[in-house]
Parts: structure tokens; C-alpha cells; sequence
């Protein structure tokens, strides 16, 4: 007896080979295969009669089999089988390649359905390579039209070649025909599978049956059903996220942080004294977390602005506040470089200030000079517990929740590009202190550089409030983009070597660190070597990627900001907040293998200057939609915007990279579907105002509980 938990290796017809593929799409059992949807439907709702064929369509024919026979290609030594199929209108010829199994199971006089598309050359039309199904005989023409329940029922036992035919997303040789083999074998016991949406809900929202929707998403009968189905689908991902969201914002509410009083004097000294003015909205979002530290519950905001927009120094300003109340802040960074960086400009900023700072990442301990001075014995080792103790401001890397680390006041914890880090790593940060008895969290500011459109910010974050800095620092010059085809790139190396004769300096970005075939893209390594020993053999280089070690990767990036290395060959190691205001050229191989978003922050790196700034794309993929894609960054220089193209071309698996955890892998929502999340969020809090404990249903609560681990815990 099949059930859902049934392995897919046990079913019949289902080897070892299949099933590792299966495997591959992470598709084990019988459940997992019932929720692997289609992406999208080919139609063949239309039969076709023979005459009525056009070349270059895709259709649907049912017919009888005169003639079918096996025959060799001299030439291409290629097996070809021909088939003569006729209907009550006309005869075809069907030619399938390599699959001389076909004529053994066909066989003249049998009547089959064929769809695929209908090409013409000299002889007529021909349906080459179609999908195939024996059928049964066509009700009589005269009374076809009077008798629709048997066409019907006939159709619905044909699920390769006619009405909606669903397509998946596949892996190695792995067919739709086998997918929709399975799912027919399978579908009976999606009756089984528990629909965990409260009652409620669904009749408010007019939404399908959890086993209905499943089924009709795989075998609809008409577009009604698709349409209904995907939106109880996409309304059970929106859902289970806005109220994982809510729970965590209730859990938040049950803890206290420290009032932070807003220091008025020393903040607008702090402002005054700054090489440059804040924008608008700068001010707008430092007074919006400002606000939120005054509380005594915990700030839960995150903080989005472009490349450049100037977010440091807003978080700067609320850490400012943070030691002067005499707390401490953490800000913590997903590199090491990143995080070297933000303790250099930190220290800058606090120069006219007498405040602490610290630096601990795994191969790096320092204290700003004001606290060396302050060791008594010169042989007390600066570790992390030390730094901790005699630092108002601590900067580091996935080494401060590694290390066993306990802060003294923790008051303040900044987590930037807080996507890069997993849920429990922010959770041991944000871990309560202290032993009064109601328990106590630091205020949480995560921020990002990765453009999120409002939508998606709504899907991801309903836990959160949202600043967003949407203005650049005034004076910044627009970096001139374009695409570089292969007969331009001698040109383009010639404009390199004139601005480096003025001084400024290069970065080329590369997708993979070793050399590889996988596709012919381009590697650190070989890039490296061909521009050095090559192109520019004059000219001092660079090569930064993650093997290297800690101190390699520092030597590099410091001789880089000295002007000492004037090409830096690099991977996306360099994609987040490395500063180099002299860099002028961003120069970008492979550039069709990543997103506008983040070529968008690759862009970021130069321009930061006085100078005019170039980003050069190159590629050899040509195909129109990467074109289109990649256009679209030499005409927008906005992140936002280029995220909402990305999000249309490629889906946020691809722009986001499901794997960064708190980017769920949304299966068939949109994220353009404002309504619906309006509408997910609506009823998730309205459930939770009325039981947040969920024991009212059991069904959701296990839901919950078997998805804990994707929990967004900012």
C-alpha cells in the first residue's frame, strides 16, 4: 500500500539511477513528490484534426496508426522511427530520433494521441519527436459533439498529450514524462495529507482544500483550477512566514532592553564634526532607531540602503548613544575584511571621543590605542574576554558567538548583511542577559546592502520595522556601465592602462576561484595569470579569494588601499563593503552567472570618489533574456529597482541565493503578490490576537513546529 511516507525507490518502475535523480531535486518520498510542482502547463486542451495543422504550432492530434517502422541513418548513424497516423480529416507523418523501442510498442492499427510541434519541409507536414499515449478510439464525428462526458473521461486518462500537461523542473536525464508517471501513480493519496489551515481561514478566504489543491496543481482541468490552486499554495507559504514572523515578534515583546536616552548634545557634535553632511534620509532613519532605543522593549529594525547610501554612520550614531549611556555595542560582520573595515572608519569616526573600541575575529584581536595604554602589565594578553571587558564598542565577525563569549552590558547588536548569517547565530547573540525576572535582549539593528523591494521585505520581515536610506551622498558621480562584447576587449584593456597612468586602480571580478570546464567560466586563477603574465605584465597585481588565509587576504587588501597593487583580481569576496575610493574600474568576467543585485553591489565598489568611475560586463552568453538582463543594469542605477527586474528575469531563489539563510525558498508564491501577503499577514496576527499559544490548532501548531528551524529569528 502506497502511502506518503513511502520511498519513491520502492514504487515499481522506479531504479536506483531514477531515484538518485529524484534524490537530486530533494524529492525522497511520495510526499515530497506531491508537493514538487509544476512550473508551468503546456496546453493541449485543443484536438487537432490533421487538416487543420499549421506549421510551427504545438498540438495536439489523435489518430490510427497505418504504417510504423524502424529504419538506420547512413549518415548520422542515427536510429530514425516513421509513423503514418491518420484521422477521419487527413494523414501525417511522426518521426521520432534514437528510439526504436517505439515501433515494439506501437503497432499499426493501435490509436494513439500525439502532441509536439508541427514542422513542413517538401513532403508535408511532420510531427517530429511528439509525446506519445495509446488511446482509445474517438467517439464517431457525428455524435462527438453530443457526448462530451466521453472525451472527457478518455482525456483524463491521458496525462503526456492532452489538456493541461504539467512541467517540472528537472536534473540529469530525468523526464516530465517520468515526474507525471509518479505523481499519477501517487496523486490517490493526497487525500491523506493533513490540511493544517484552521477552517476559518479557508472560508474566509475562499480558498481550496489542502488535498484538492495539490491535486488540481499537478492534473487541472481547465486554467480555474490552476489559478485556485496556486493561490492556496502561495497563501500556505505567505501564511506559515508572516506567522512565524508574528510569534517572534510577540516573543520579542516579552523581554525588556535597556533605556537608552537620547544624548542630543554629543550627537549633533558628533554630526557637526563629519566630513560630509547627512542626507534626509540618513537623519530620518538614525532618529526612527534613536526613537526605538528609548523604549524599555527590545528595537527589532532593520536597516536597507543602497551601495554607498551611507548606513555605517547611521549605525555609527546609534552606538554613539549606546556608550555614552555607558552600554555596550556589538556590530558584527560577515568577514573579516568587512569587519577590519568597519573598525578602521569606526575608530575615524570616535576619534574626538574617548570610547572604547575593539576588534575580535578568529585570527585578529586589537583594542583602540586609548585602551592599549591603559594595560598595566605589559604582558596581559589582549584576548577576547579582555577586549570584552575594557570596550564600549565591539566589532567582529562570527567569532564573537563562537568563542563562548559573555558581554558585560550588552545593550546594542548590529548584524550587517544580517541575511549572510544563519538563524542560530543571530539567536546566540541576541540570547537574554542578566538575571532579573523578566528576561532581557539587547536592541537589534540588522542592516543590508542587498536591495529588497518593499514586497519582499513584507514577506521576509513582518517581525521587523523597516528604515530604508533611498538617497545617495550628494556629489556622487554616476558610474558609466556597459556591456563589453569580445571584439571591444583590447579596447577596453588599453582604457584600463590609461587610467592607471592617472592613477587610479582596477578591479577585476571572476565567479569561480580554481580553473574548471564547468561551462568555460572564468576563474580567479587563470585570470589572474593571463592578465599578469599577458596583458598588463607592467603592472602591479593582485588575487583575492576565500582560500586564502586571513593574513594573506589583510597583506592584499592593505597594499590594495595603499595604491601599492593597482589591478585586484578577486572573487565576490570583495562584493560587501570593501572601500577603495580610488578604484575606478569595475571590471566584471562571467557577468551573465550573477544577478543584477549583486553586480549591483559589484558596481558599488567603484565610485566612490571624485573620480568617473566604469563598470565593464563581459559575457559569452548571448541569449536574448541575459541581454535584456544585463541592459538593464547599464540603464538603472538604482539597487531597489534592478532587484524587482531580477526578481521578474531569474525568481528570488536565483537573485537571493536560497541557501543564505532568511530567504525562504518559496516554492510558487510571488513576491510580486502584494495582495495576497496583505491578506496572509492580516490573518496571522488576527489568529495569533486570538490564541498565540496555537493549541486551538493542534493541525498548525505541528505545522509550525515541524518548520521551526526555518524560523526568522532577526
Amino acid at each position: 500500500m502506497i502511502t506518503l511516507e513511502t520511498e519513491l525507490t520502492k514504487l515499481g518502475r522506479i531504479g536506483a539511477a531514477v531515484g538518485k535523480k529524484l534524490k537530486k531535486l530533494g524529492v525522497l518520498t511520495v510526499e515530497d513528490l506531491l508537493f514538487y510542482f509544476p512550473f508551468r502547463y503546456d496546453d493541449f486542451s485543443k484536438i487537432y484534426k490533421i487538416s487543420e495543422l499549421q506549421s510551427g504550432i504545438t498540438a495536439n492530434i489523435v489518430g490510427q496508426i497505418e504504417l510504423i517502422q524502424n529504419k538506420r541513418s547512413p549518415r548520422r548513424r542515427m536510429n530514425i522511427t516513421e509513423a503514418l497516423v491518420r484521422d477521419e480529416s487527413d494523414t501525417i507523418k511522426i518521426v521520432w530520433f534514437n528510439q526504436p523501442f517505439i515501433a515494439r510498442v506501437l503497432k499499426v492499427g493501435d490509436f494513439v494521441s500525439l502532441s509536439g510541434k508541427i514542422e513542413e519541409d517538401y513532403s508535408g507536414f511532420s510531427m517530429i519527436s511528439p509525446n506519445y499515449e495509446k488511446t482509445s478510439p474517438p467517439p464517431p464525428l457525428l455524435i462527438r459533439r453530443g457526448v462530451p462526458s466521453e472525451n472527457e473521461a478518455r482525456r483524463g486518462t491521458l496525462v503526456h498529450t492532452q489538456g493541461l500537461v504539467p512541467n517540472y523542473h528537472l536534473t540529469g536525464n530525468l523526464t516530465h514524462k517520468q515526474i507525471r508517471y509518479l505523481i499519477k501513480q501517487t496523486i490517490s493519496t493526497a487525500n491523506n495529507i493533513i490540511d493544517w489551515l484552521p477552517q476559518e481561514i479557508k472560508k474566509e478566504n475562499n480558498l481550496l482544500d489542502l488535498p484538492d489543491a495539490i491535486t488540481k496543481i499537478h492534473f487541472p482541468k481547465d486554467q480555474e483550477d490552476i489559478a485556485k490552486a496556486r493561490e492556496r499554495l502561495a497563501f500556505d507559504e505567505l501564511f506559515l512566514l508572516q506567522l512565524r514572523s508574528q510569534i517572534t515578534r510577540r516573543n520579542v515583546l516579552q523581554y525588556v532592553s535597556t533605556t537608552i536616552k537620547f544624548k542630543e548634545k554629543e550627537t549633533k557634535q558628533f554630526v557637526d564634526n563629519l566630513p560630509f553632511k547627512l542626507t534626509n534620509a540618513q537623519k530620518k532613519a538614525a532618529w526612527e532607531i534613536l526613537k526605538d532605543l528609548e523604549k524599555n522593549k527590545p528595537m527589532s529594525r532593520l536597516l536597507e540602503g543602497d551601495v554607498g547610501s551611507g548606513k555605517t554612520v547611521v549605525a555609527a550614531i546609534a552606538m554613539l548613544n549606546v556608550a555614552l549611556n555607558g552600554y555596550q555595542a556589538v556590530l558584527m560582520a560577515p568577514t573579516e575584511i568587512l569587519a577590519k573595515q568597519h573598525y578602521e572608519s569606526i575608530k575615524n569616526l570616535f576619534s574626538r571621543f574617548d570610547i572604547k573600541i575593539g576588534l575580535i575575529t578568529s585570527s585578529d584581536k586589537r583594542l583602540s590605542r586609548n585602551v592599549e595604554r591603559t594595560i598595566q602589565n605589559e604582558k596581559e594578553k589582549i584576548n577576547s574576554k579582555f577586549i570584552i571587558n575594557n570596550s564600549q564598542i565591539i566589532i567582529g565577525t562570527h567569532a564573537l558567538i563562537q568563542e563562548n563569549i559573555k558581554f558585560k552590558n550588552l545593550s546594542l547588536a548590529i548584524i550587517d548583511e544580517q541575511h549572510r548569517f544563519g538563524v542560530e547565530q543571530r539567536k546566540t547573540l541576541l540570547v537574554g542577559t542578566g538575571h532579573c525576572p523578566v528576561p532581557t535582549s539587547p536592541h537589534l539593528l540588522s542592516m543590508t546592502a542587498t536591495p529588497i523591494p518593499r514586497s519582499l521585505a513584507l514577506a521576509l520581515y513582518g517581525d521587523l520595522d523597516v528604515s530604508i536610506i533611498n538617497e545617495m551622498p550628494a556629489g556622487r558621480k554616476k558610474i558609466h556601465t556597459q556591456i563589453v562584447p569580445e571584439n571591444k576587449r583590447e579596447a577596453a584593456y588599453q582604457f584600463i592602462r590609461e587610467q592607471i597612468k592617472n592613477g587610479r586602480q582596477i578591479f577585476v571580478i571572476c565567479p569561480l576561484i580554481d580553473i574548471s570546464d564547468k561551462l568555460g567560466v572564468k576563474s580567479v586563477k587563470e585570470e589572474f595569470e593571463k592578465l599578469d603574465k599577458l596583458i598588463f605584465p607592467e603592472i602591479k597585481m593582485g588575487m583575492l579569494h576565500g582560500k586564502l588565509k586571513s593574513a594573506e587576504k589583510e597583506e592584499i587588501m592593505k597594499e590594495f588601499g595603499e595604491n601599492k597593487i593597482k589591478i585586484l583580481v578577486s572573487t565576490s569576496v570583495v562584493e560587501v563593503g570593501v572601500d577603495v575610493p580610488n578604484a575606478a574600474i569595475m571590471m566584471i568576467e562571467g557577468a551573465d552567472r550573477f544577478g543584477l543585485a549583486q553586480l549591483h553591489q559589484f558596481r558599488g565598489r567603484v565610485g566612490r570618489s571624485e573620480h568617473q568611475s566604469y563598470c565593464f560586463l563581459f559575457t559569452d552568453n548571448r541569449a536574448e533574456n541575459t541581454m535584456k538582463r544585463l541592459q538593464a543594469l547599464t540603464n538603472c542605477y538604482d539597487g531597489f529597482q534592478l532587484a524587482k527586474i531580477d526578481l521578474k528575469f531569474r525568481g528570488p531563489g536565483e537573485v537571493y541565493g536560497t541557501a543564505q539563510a532568511g530567504f525562504p525558498e518559496l516554492k510558487i508564491a510571488s513576491l510580486f503578490d502584494y495582495e495576497l501577503m496583505k491578506k496572509a499577514q492580516a490573518n496571522a496576527i488576527k489568529l495569533i490576537e486570538k490564541d498565540s499559544t496555537l493549541n486551538s490548532w493542534p493541525n498548525l501548531k505541528e505545522k509550525i513546529n515541524e518548520t521551526n528551524n526555518l524560523f526568522h529569528l532577526e
